[in-house]
């Protein structure tokens, strides 16, 4: 029960995050130059090795002394949230940037597992450095198991990715991406006090 606690509480953290942010867009883009299932598996193998990488890191920064790696996994989140909160109002903006510069990367026709393969590296190139890899690091660093947490991020990621194949415009059109930053800022400063709490109580 605990496991499935755990990865409910990657895939809470990760899914707001990631929904304004460029995986969403790219994967949008992808989409519509491929056929819809080889990108949306391509994509999901990416999030796949990320997330290992993530967990990986988070693993090992884990061994490190307790207090200080509790207290920057808690300036990860917080950092997490500045910036979520910083971009909420220029999200829109954003968007159809990001939509220009991943159009123009992708050039169509290929079907199969050359669009998988494809959309694989755009996809994994694309998400090097991204919020939700040093916050999945962040999760493992603190002492939360590495497995839960990489089902749950990926999961997530897996869910982003789908909903942008099948529902992307429509989405696009219907939310505001203003009121999901925000909410993804409010997620991380949430966990940034209780990583700090934590830290000094136990």
């Amino acid at each position: 029960m605990d496991a499935v606690l755990i990865a409910l509480t990657a895939f809470v953290l990760i899914l707001p995050v990631e929904l304004p942010d460029k995986t969403f867009v790219a994967t949008l883009v992808l989409s519509t130059r491929y056929p819809p299932l080889p990108v949306w598996l391509g994509v999901v193998a990416a999030f796949g090795v990320q997330c290992l990488i993530a967990v990986t890191a988070g693993h090992w920064l884990g061994k490190l002394p307790q207090l200080p790696v509790s207290l920057a996994a808690a300036a990860l989140f917080l950092v997490g949230a500045v910036v979520l909160a910083r971009g909420a109002r220029s999200a829109d903006a954003e968007e159809a940037e990001q939509e220009a510069e991943f159009s123009a990367k992708v050039a169509g026709g290929a079907k199969g597992w050359r669009a998988a393969a494809a959309s694989f590296v755009v996809l994994f190139t694309a998400e090097w450095g991204d919020l939700s890899q040093f916050l999945v690091a962040g999760l493992v660093a603190k002492g939360q198991p590495a497995v839960p947490v990489f089902f749950g991020a990926w999961a997530a990621l897996a869910t982003i990715s789908g909903l942008a194949v099948l529902f992307g415009r429509v989405l696009l059109a219907r939310v505001r991406l203003a009121i999901v930053r925000y909410v993804a800022a409010g997620v991380c400063a949430t966990l940034a006090v209780i990583t700090v709490v934590t830290a000094f109580t136990s």
